[in-house]
């Protein structure tokens, strides 16, 4: 208890600025704002989409992004990122342990831990706060990014779900995940941003504040992604469309990236993924934003293959922008394009599965629009591509023209960084029908394009605990290919 007439440390939350009042000015925002205005026909062409986070005023005056200590918000519920034993050392919880008092650490005995991705409750004891929500972020690692991402949306999640089924009215969120857990922070809060949001679409129609509780050090990176999922604005929202990230969520926020097929079981003396710099750059829109920020500079400026690269720019953004606003979810449930982990270079590894395209029975457009939709972030960095032409029939062909149309539209920016083809199980005429598309079709490919033809040759270039294999394709090697091993092995 205070003292009579002491001022509280404690933060009364419904004193603190929603994100529907001025937020103060947002430099970045307000240049894009001014040359969106002055290229009328990009600003057209955003016009007629449909942004997926849409101006909601009711929703951003629920908002409030708060710098400072989240033990000290006096909401229904707040937040504490920990470990699976309760135990972990880190600032937000030593704070909360600190105001809650020793009682905190006795309830959390009788909880005997908490899983990845779950949230437990206790009472908040000493705190402002009546309860507080215990929930264990996830460790990051770049080539299980899938499953760190849907625990990650899971701690969320749950927590808003804890808060609805005992009828809080706020919950103030400490960041999830902490920097011993290695999740890139930009990353992280876009998961954190859009699974509050969809929440309060769906399910939160009782619950009247969500508090953001940040440091100096991630306010800057909320501030930057917050006007993306929150927009203050029908301009706000029309320029934060082609920012958005490749992967938005479900209906309820949730990842929708293609499940992993299966991992091959690691074996002894594999070399541990202990890249530093592995982890997904989360500026997804990078490359539409350069062309926004830089169109106009080009135009009065440049001429010759300078205003070719705009033209192209202008065209990959209508697509990129229809690609974000398109539900894509059913060329996702195909599993046909996926990301899996490295190569020996450290360079991603993308596959494509050719025998999951059934080019005869899908919209082959949307097809088009989610291959830019996943690609568009994975090729700011430097990448290869394998494919699995295994017992692929003619219904999983794509054609010429569909190729042609494909590489017409992404050339400048997919080939940049694009390593190598692997094409793996190839017949006798799609290396005919590859050879005749990158001699006369396109040009820059044929030397990147290797066939493969077996999984042991694919190995020498990427180890097998770094790629997930459709099991089909495991099998049908294993068959076609075992006389080849045994003969290797009588070898040796």
């Amino acid at each position: 208890m205070d003292p009579l007439g002491a001022r509280s440390q404690f933060v009364e939350v419904q004193n603190l600025p929603t994100w529907d009042q001025p937020q103060g000015v947002q430099d970045e925002v307000d240049g894009e704002n001014l040359l969106m205005e002055e290229d009328d026909q990009l600003t057209n062409q955003l016009n007629s989409l449909e942004s997926p986070f849409p101006f909601r005023q009711d929703i951003n005056s629920k908002i409030v992004l708060f710098n400072g200590d989240v033990a000290l918000l006096n909401c229904t519920a707040i937040v504490n990122t920990s470990n699976e034993t309760l135990t972990d050392k880190n600032p937000v919880s030593d704070s909360i342990h600190r105001y809650s008092g020793p009682e905190l650490r006795d309830e959390l005995l009788k909880l005997k831990g908490c899983r990845t991705g779950e949230a437990k409750m206790t009472e908040g004891f000493n705190l402002a706060a009546r309860f507080i929500i215990h929930t264990v972020g996830p460790k990051y690692k770049a080539k299980y990014r899938t499953a760190a991402e849907s625990s990650l949306y899971s701690c969320y999640r749950n927590v808003m779900q804890l808060a609805k089924e005992h009828a809080m009215a706020s919950v103030g969120f400490c960041v999830v995940s902490t920097v011993k857990r290695a999740y890139p922070l930009e990353d992280a809060t876009h998961i954190a941003l859009r699974t509050v949001r969809r929440f309060l679409e769906n399910h939160g129609e009782n619950i009247e504040m969500v508090v953001f509780a940040v440091s100096d050090v991630e306010e800057p990176v909320y501030r930057k992604l917050m006007p993306l999922y929150y927009p203050c604005s029908k301009k706000e929202e029309r320029i934060g469309l082609p920012l958005l990230p490749a992967d938005i969520g479900n209906a309820e926020g949730e990842p929708v990236v293609p499940e992993r097929q299966i991992r091959i079981a690691e074996k002894p003396g594999n070399l541990e993924d202990d890249s530093g710099d592995d982890s997904l750059e989360s500026d997804l829109g990078l490359f539409a934003c350069m062309y926004v920020s830089n169109s106009l500079h080009h135009c009065k400026l440049l001429r010759g293959e300078v205003l070719v690269l705009v033209v192209f720019l202008h065209s990959y953004n209508r697509w990129l922008c229809r690609a974000r606003a398109e539900d894509l979810s059913d060329i996702a449930a195909l599993k046909a394009l996926y990301q899996t982990g490295v190569d020996l270079c450290g360079r991603t590894v993308m596959v494509v599965v050719g025998r999951n395209i059934p080019v005869t029975l899908i919209d082959m457009e949307k097809a088009l629009l989610y291959f830019i939709h996943v690609m568009d972030h994975i090729t700011v960095k430097e990448y290869v591509m394998v494919y699995f032409h295994t017992l692929t029939g003619e219904h999983n062909h794509l054609d010429t023209d569909f190729l042609k149309k494909l590489y017409d539209i992404v050339d400048a920016k997919f080939k940049k960084n694009l390593r190598a083809i692997y094409f793996v199980h190839p017949t006798f005429r799609s290396k005919v029908s590859t050879w005749f598309f990158t001699t006369f079709s396109v040009s820059g490919l044929k030397e990147k394009v290797h066939h493969i033809e077996n999984l042991q040759q694919l190995f020498t270039c990427i180890l097998p605990e770094q790629i997930d294999i459709p099991p089909f394709v495991l099998e049908y090697d294993t068959r076609v290919n075992s006389p080849y091993y045994t003969a290797q092995s009588s070898g040796l």
